[in-house]
């Protein structure tokens, strides 16, 4: 161990080698990050209104939405997009589609119970105050309950951003470019693990430490 770590000093040239590939898969882990999550907060939205709708057959489609997609792996679901849908329905998805769709696809569900929560979380009274000015059920919603909602949203957003990051490391096994991919391809080649894999683990702390510190002060902001 103490040999291993002396080369490591004496020869840091693999640390300089490992970052050209660590920093295209940051840039990709990223993309599908931001991408994904965006088209999550869509769709969780929609689905987090629909179970709060007293239409049994919408409230039913949202609630098998989001057990169905919250009780299986997100690995399983990327598998299931990128092979047997593609080979199903004659879609080629890339790699890259199929990442993006599958967080966005398990981050909704997470999301719709973030929405569903954060919008029952608001006194009923705001509710009944705008009604009793003449707004809509919708103008209600928009103006009043959504605003104060999504202010509470946010941690719990915050939070599901770091999870789907992490998620997207599972997609190394439908070949998707991102750090974990690249990393294991860098191994492969160089025989060397350790090193690399340590540079790994410091690429996901540098995004999610940032992140954490942010959602932490913010969450304080809210206390006071």
């Amino acid at each position: 161990m103490l040999e291993n770590l002396r080369d490591i000093i004496e020869n840091p040239d693999v640390i300089v080698n490992t970052l050209p590939f660590l920093w295209r898969g940051i840039q990709l882990t990223l993309i599908v990050t931001f991408v994904g999550v965006f088209f999550g907060f869509i769709i969780g939205s929609l689905v987090g209104l629909m179970r709060l709708t007293k239409n049994k057959l919408v409230y039913g489609i949202a609630t098998v939405y989001i057990e169905v997609v919250r009780g299986t792996p997100i690995l399983v679901q990327a598998l299931f997009l990128y092979f047997a849908v593609s080979d199903f329905f004659g879609v080629n998805f890339t790699a890259l589609q199929a990442g993006i769709i599958a967080i966005a696809i398990n981050a909704g569900a997470y999301i719709a119970e973030i929405v569903r929560g954060g919008v029952e979380s608001i006194d009923k009274g705001q509710t009944e105050a705008g009604r009793s000015m003449g707004m809509t059920a919708t103008q209600t919603m928009r103006y009043i309950v959504w605003p104060q909602a999504l202010r509470r949203m946010i941690p719990p957003l915050g939070n599901q951003f770091i999870v789907s990051l992490k998620d997207t490391s599972i997609f190394a096994v439908i070949s998707l470019g991102e750090m974990t991919y690249l990393i294991r391809q860098y191994v492969g080649t160089t025989g060397d693990p350790f090193m690399p894999y340590v540079m790994l683990c410091l690429g996901y702390l540098i995004i999610t430490i940032p992140c954490m510190v942010l959602l932490r002060q913010y969450e304080r902001r809210l206390d006071v």
